[in-house]
This record gives structure tokens, sequence and C-alpha cells, in this order.
């Protein structure tokens, strides 16, 4: 069975998106077949994933109905057909990547949905709906013989959010150095553990529905903090603290309240084997020049050629060593993954 990785925080502007592609691209590098979930309205995973042809996928006839939110359709509007795999589309420069695209209008299921998870099975209409999701992706997996999938979420703490979280294995929380993160993680410290709890007890009010819910771990594995400026080597003087914070409040009050529950993955193993040094699985600082090329040639930063950056000298001696650092984060993150799942 497929293993469901999530990148999560409520917080915005924390890159996300661009680390699920990333991580989703390291692993299909193993030889692994991977899926990507656009859980977000904002379809940015479907962009970076169809480049050019985003505007045709959702006006084209045969593959506009192609994505989450009318894959489902019938749960949500009380129709008796079941739901089934759709015909995800492959990248196009990496057969190994799949994915179930966004929809726009996938919030429209966000009134009816946290009515679901609120009304403890007493609504027979509404039973079907919080293992809706998963049972396409489950299926999408079955079609296409998925080892990894990634669910990529909108920043906020929606019931949309609350169901994809209770189908994880395992998640990481994307971070940067700025004065809201230790804010948002401290919420996420409260709401995730109750998402686990209301997981566990909505696994037996709808075990006889259509689509009953998974039983997945919800383990923490830990944490990425990204979109910071170096200066000579290092986290500019600005950032330093914020990550140096971030780190020990990770390591402390975090794990240990999620550990109460059960929700974090012991990585001592990696710890000892020098893969990681504690719950900070990489500091990725801004791409810089990097991402553009990257969006142009629809490719992860550390995926880019010669040829992609279209550069020469000085200048392409630097990107290409950006580069490879990069590759080197990217690389230490999937084997952790790897060694846990």
């Amino acid at each position: 069975m497929a293993k469901i990785i999530e990148l999560f925080n409520h917080k915005g502007g924390v890159s996300k998106t661009t680390t699920t592609f990333h991580l989703a691209w390291k692993l299909s590098q193993q030889n692994k077949k991977v899926l990507l979930v656009d859980g977000d309205p904002q379809c940015n995973l479907t962009g970076i994933f169809l480049g050019e042809e985003f505007d045709e996928y959702y006006e084209n006839n045969a593959t506009k109905q192609m994505n989450i939110k009318d894959a489902v359709n019938m749960a949500f509007s009380g129709r008796p057909q079941p739901i089934e795999a759709i015909d995800c589309p492959t990248h196009l420069k990496n057969t190994n990547l799949f994915i179930i695209p966004g929809h726009m209008d996938l919030s429209e299921y966000e009134s009816s949905l946290s009515l679901a998870l609120n009304s403890n099975n007493a609504i027979v209409t509404l039973q079907n709906l919080p293992g809706a999701f998963f049972q396409l992706i489950q299926k999408c997996c079955d079609k296409y013989k998925i080892d990894y999938v990634f669910i990529d979420m909108n920043p906020g703490l929606s019931a949309i959010n609350q169901t994809f979280f209770t189908y994880a294995d395992a998640f990481i929380i994307p971070t940067n150095p700025d004065p809201f993160s230790i804010m948002a993680i401290k919420t996420l410290k409260k709401m995730l553990p109750k998402w686990k709890k209301w997981a566990i007890q909505a696994r037996e009010l709808f075990a006889d529905s259509s689509y009953p819910l998974p039983e997945c771990e919800m383990k923490f594995i830990g944490v990425i903090i990204q979109r910071f400026n170096l200066r000579n080597g290092q986290a500019a003087k600005p950032y330093k603290g914020k990550i140096d914070e971030i780190k020990n409040y990770i390591e402390t009050d975090f794990s240990e309240e999620l550990a109460k529950h059960d929700m974090v993955y012991d990585i001592s193993s990696l710890v000892q084997k020098g893969i990681v040094c504690n719950r900070c699985l990489g500091e990725i600082p801004e791409f810089g020049a990097l991402i553009q090329k990257a969006n142009e040639a629809m490719l992860p930063v550390f995926a880019l050629s010669k040829d992609d950056m279209g550069t020469v000298g000085k200048v392409y001696d630097s990107m290409e060593e950006k580069r490879k650092k990069f590759d080197g984060i990217y690389d230490t993150i999937d084997k952790v993954i790897m060694r846990l799942m």
C-alpha cells in the first residue's frame, strides 16, 4: 500500500507547494512511482506540474473533469455511483510522477464536509464524505501502482485540510524564519493532536460507510526551514536567531507534546548514522535565479541541466554550485523518508 506524506503548515508563504514537488521528484528518481494530490484550490501544484498545458487541461472535454473535485462529486451530490480512479496526468519529463489535479472550486465542499466532521454520524447522508477523497487516492494508487503519495493542502485549519490530514502516514512541517513561525507551530501543537483524536473516534463512527476512513498514524518526521538569505555561506544574521528558535521549539515543546499522542517518528537511528542531526531535515535558502529557470523548464531546481540554466562562465559556475547544494539537501530528506517508510 502506498505511503501518504503531507507537508502541512496553516501559515502561508513557506514554499509548501514547491517543496512538495521537489521531494516527490526526488523519490521518483529512486525508481518509485509517486502520486501528487493537489488539495489546494489555488492549484499551484497543478500549475507547476502541467506548465503550459494547464489551461488546455481544464478546457478540454476529455480531461476537464479529471480532477479532485469532480472525481468525488458523486459522494457530495448523493449520487449512487461509486468513486473510481481518474486518468492521472503523467509529468511531461518524468514518467514516474503522476497527479490528481486540483480545482479552484474545491472549497465548495467545505461546508458539507465540516458538517460531516461534526455530526458524529447522526446525519446518514453525510457519512460517505470524510473518506471520499481517500477512496479516490487509493483507486488511483492501485491503477498506477503508486509507492508514495504527497498531498498538497491550502494554508488554513479547514475541514478539508483536517480530512486530508487524517489520511497521512507521516507529515513534515515546512516553515520559514519570520516572527510568526513559532506562533504557527504552537497552533499546530494544539490542533494536530485534536485532529488525530477525532480520526480515531471517526474510524468507528464511519466504519459502515461506503468509504471508511483509513487507519493512518499521522506521525511527525521533522521540519524544513526555508526561504531565507545567505551571507558568507550561512543564514544571514536576521534569520539565524529565528532558525535556532524554531529548531529548539520543535525538539522540545512540539515533539514532546505530539509524542504524548503517539504522533512522532523515532529518528534516533538516523541521527546515530549521521543522516540528520535533529528534526530539522533541511535548511533551504532562497533559490534565487534558479527558481525561474526551474519553472521555465518544468523541473525542480536540482534537476536543471546546463542547457536549462542557459548561462556560461562564472554565472553558470555559481548556479551549478547552488544546484548541487540543493541536490544534497533534498537527497538527505529523501533518505529520511525512505528509511522511515
